[in-house]
């Protein structure tokens, strides 16, 4: 089992950076595919960033790419999003998701944890 609890939203302009965090519980966490997914207003809840149990393997959205960079540390057991350029097209509820079989794509059905997620507005 583990818990997970982001962090880091708020309302910036566009243009300005933010950097989203997630803290998991459990002794697991280093061997966990780890993603991030966003849920906009009237709107499904659509991947953003993906990365593999090492780091070493990161996948994007077209819409993020160049301007978000997920990482993790697994000696602090958490996950970290940078928002670089944000745009209000990014406005959304963003959520942690946690894979025990090393998931790193796209689909919400491959994630078995998720947070409560963290809000983020930008506005133009």
């Amino acid at each position: 089992q583990v818990q997970l609890v982001e962090s880091g939203g708020g309302l910036v302009q566009a243009g300005d950076s933010l950097r989203l965090s997630c803290a998991a519980s459990g002794r697991t966490f280093s061997s966990y595919g780890m993603g991030w997914f966003r849920q906009a207003p009237g709107k499904g809840r659509a991947f953003v960033a993906g990365i593999s149990w090492t780091g070493g393997s990161t996948y994007y959205a077209d819409s993020v790419k160049g301007r978000f960079t997920i990482s993790r540390d697994n000696a602090k057991n958490a996950l970290y999003l940078q928002m670089n350029s944000l745009k209000p097209e990014d406005t959304a509820v963003y959520y942690c998701a946690a894979s025990r079989t090393g998931y790193t794509g796209n689909s919400y059905q491959g994630y078995d944890y998720w947070g409560q997620g963290t809000q983020v507005t930008v506005s133009s």
